[in-house]
């Protein structure tokens, strides 16, 4: 018996005050709907719905997932509305779950504990416990404890608003039954509008057996409907982050202070000091540190590399042992072989630096091949732009580049060279040899420095 799940995603979100559909507000660098696909996936389902409205394309297009069924509430009418957009996907005798795309935080342990319920029971919701459940529908128990009800808040009276047990919305069961019980539902409420929750008091009426999990931990039924509460969800994912980083045996200077925006991968002994960004894919080998304030997207660092304060990397190769900034950028398409140095105000963009290669202050190297062992001096750019296009500069093994230096591309420096500080290279130079471009240096007399005029 296969599982489907629906992903409610129609809401228009007023209280985002925001153009963009609140699904997709993000959370740790993504839509908040691509973290409950991503957490149903994980569950291996046989197929996964998502019911959308408000910004249906844009979201679309954001999700770009060819195997998401899409369907469209063309108007909200309420949770049970939305779910029958999705019945002429499913069979009768299959599972189905229910989850919310403003819903981010559920893992899939928890849901995988709520299907297994299924084999013991015709109806599982998630419920939790909270301090303050304002907001929430409440879970309403007999004196046997047993499940009868849910109740809004905008429907409950001072009895059930001091229940502090509530709905989350999430639930699981077979599609007959949710077939069954969605069919009978009305909209004679507050909101008038078709609620999903009615179908528990529908189940308990037709002596259904019906159960509530109650969620180890209340932070993964926590919903988001305004900026404040976006907040709220991002600092405790991030938190959980933290934890597993630390667990797989992370130093992190301050837990509280690091972001980390899609996946991070580590090997042993690695650091991270404050504030520092990761967003995309990334991966750090064994022993790499990372100082205050770095901002590191779609990146491979090789064990034994440091990464000093304020660098910002992206989409960059780096091997071992190599040392970066601190105030470094590293560009899209940048590899770095082992032992590198990269200094402070140094740029480096769609280029590859070999092995023992320094490049210390106040440069830009872009579109260039540096070879092995080469001194790069302050001040030293690649003009690689002629106005129009690109052109690259090849430097070769062993060359010294004095300060102040100017490359014209497309030129090639030779192994071994050596250039004169403030020089402009227009043309090729050969291999073990000094080659200069400068003026004569002339001194004029007579001359008086201008002065302001009073």
């Amino acid at each position: 018996m296969g599982l489907h799940i629906i992903i409610l995603a129609a809401g228009k979100g007023t209280r985002m005050h925001s153009d963009l559909p609140k699904v997709l507000h993000k959370v740790a660098g993504l839509p908040m709907l691509a973290q409950v696909i991503k957490c149903a996936q994980k569950i291996s389902p046989q197929a996964i719905h998502v019911v959308v409205g408000h910004g249906s394309e844009q979201i679309k297009e954001a999700i770009n997932d060819d195997t998401i069924n899409w369907c469209l509430q063309k108007e909200q009418f309420g949770t049970g509305h939305a779910v029958q957009q999705t019945f002429a996907n499913l069979k009768d005798e299959q599972n189905v779950l229910v989850l919310y795309g403003d819903v981010p935080l559920l893992t899939h342990e928890t849901l995988q504990q709520l299907t297994n319920e299924l084999s013991q029971h015709d109806l599982v919701i998630l419920s939790a416990k909270l301090d303050d459940p304002t907001g929430y529908g409440r879970i309403v128990r007999d004196k046997k404890n047993k499940v009868q009800q849910i109740v809004e808040q905008k429907d409950a009276d001072d009895n059930t608003l001091s229940i502090k047990e509530v709905n989350s919305g999430i639930l699981a069961t077979r599609t007959n039954l949710l077939k069954q019980w969605i069919s009978k539902i009305d909209n004679e409420n507050a909101q008038q509008e078709f609620y999903l929750t009615d179908c528990i008091e529908l189940a308990v009426k037709g002596k259904h057996n019906v159960e509530a999990l109650v969620c180890n931990n209340a932070d993964e039924i926590l919903g988001i409907n305004s900026k404040s509460q976006l907040a709220e969800v991002e600092r405790i994912y991030q938190r959980r982050i933290a934890e597993n980083l630390m667990a797989e045996g992370a130093t992190l200077m301050d837990p509280s202070r690091i972001d980390v925006r899609g996946e991070l991968h580590l090997g042993k002994n690695v650091e991270i000091d404050v504030n520092s960004v990761f967003e995309g894919s990334n991966t750090l080998g064994d022993g790499v540190v990372v100082g205050v304030n770095a901002v590191i997207i779609n990146s491979t660092i090789e064990a034994g590399t440091h990464i000093h304060a304020n660098c910002h990397i992206e989409n960059a190769t780096i091997g071992r042992n190599c040392e970066l900034g601190p105030f470094a950028r590293l560009r899209p398409e940048t590899k770095l072989d082992n032992n590198v140095k990269v200094g402070n105000f140094v740029e480096i963009k769609k280029s590859k630096v070999k092995a023992g290669s320094k490049i210390s202050h106040l440069s830009y190297i872009g579109d260039c091949e540096l070879g092995k062992d080469v001194n790069i001096g302050a001040g030293t750019i690649t003009c690689n732009y002629d106005g129009a296009n690109k052109h690259r500069t090849i430097i070769g093994d062993n060359v010294f580049v004095g300060s102040d230096t100017q490359f014209i591309a497309p030129v090639k420096v030779g192994d071994g060279a050596t250039i004169g500080a403030g020089s402009t290279i227009t043309k090729d130079t050969p291999k073990n040899k000094l080659t200069l471009a400068r003026n004569k240096q002339v001194t004029i007399d007579n001359w008086q420095r201008p002065k302001k005029n009073k």
